[in-house]
């Protein structure tokens, strides 16, 4: 499996172009699974489930992107992983479910390691954390299955500009609000995000043998 990290943001189609290019080259077995970690410039993308009441401000672009859920941001500050992965190799039988359950408990796992205890809630899809007496969302998620090779995956606020999320109804979610690590006083570098991410992958998602060389050796 490969590692991919981007040192300047993404141009948001540019990246869901890649990404469906990889996810082609994952299926036929002449690339890699692969996990991306980058950010984008400021925006928001609409996902399949998106309302057009929950977009308050288009100050920044608006994406329509199939992935599942609705709208949210992102934006400098905030670590982006879009994983891909072949969940027809992963999984006796392939399970949308049990995959966005694993990409909670790694979210969960890695956090714990920079000292935030981050928690499912039922109904709602993401990480949840204890804020201000009550609870806010840290970690979104959506993704995308295509002949189930997964792609989009999380985002993790790290640093951004929380008033960003102000221009949206972040995940149709109203009742609660988003913070981030550094909102909760964790001063964690992006490089400390990657690096718990990458602690804790094979816990959650087991080793990281390449995928191309395992199809190559059964052909």
């Amino acid at each position: 499996m490969e590692w991919k990290t981007s040192q300047t943001p993404e141009i948001y189609p540019d990246a869901v172009k890649a990404m469906e290019e990889r996810v082609a080259e994952i299926r036929t077995g002449t690339a890699d699974e692969c996990v991306w970690l980058l950010e984008h410039p400021s925006l928001y993308t609409a996902g399949t489930s998106a309302k057009a009441a929950d977009l308050l401000d288009t100050r920044f672009p608006v994406f329509e992107t199939g992935r599942g859920g609705q709208y949210t941001y992102h934006g400098p500050g905030q670590r982006i992983a879009y994983v891909m992965l072949n969940l027809k190799d992963r999984q006796p039988v392939p399970d949308l479910k049990k995959y966005i359950h694993d990409l909670e408990e790694w979210i969960i796992r890695s956090l714990a390691r920079l000292g935030v205890t981050g928690e499912r809630r039922e109904g709602r899809v993401g990480i949840w954390v204890a804020h201000d007496g009550g609870e806010a969302k840290i970690a979104a998620i959506g993704v995308r299955v295509r002949h189930w090779v997964s792609y989009h995956g999380i985002a993790i606020n790290v640093d951004p500009d929380l008033e960003h999320f102000s221009g949206i109804v972040p995940c149709g979610v109203r009742d609660h609000g988003v913070t981030s690590l550094r909102d909760l006083g964790i001063q964690a570098t992006m490089q400390d995000v990657d690096a718990a991410l990458k602690q804790e992958w094979a816990g959650v998602f087991g080793p990281q043998e390449s995928q191309v060389s395992h199809a190559r050796s059964a052909s």
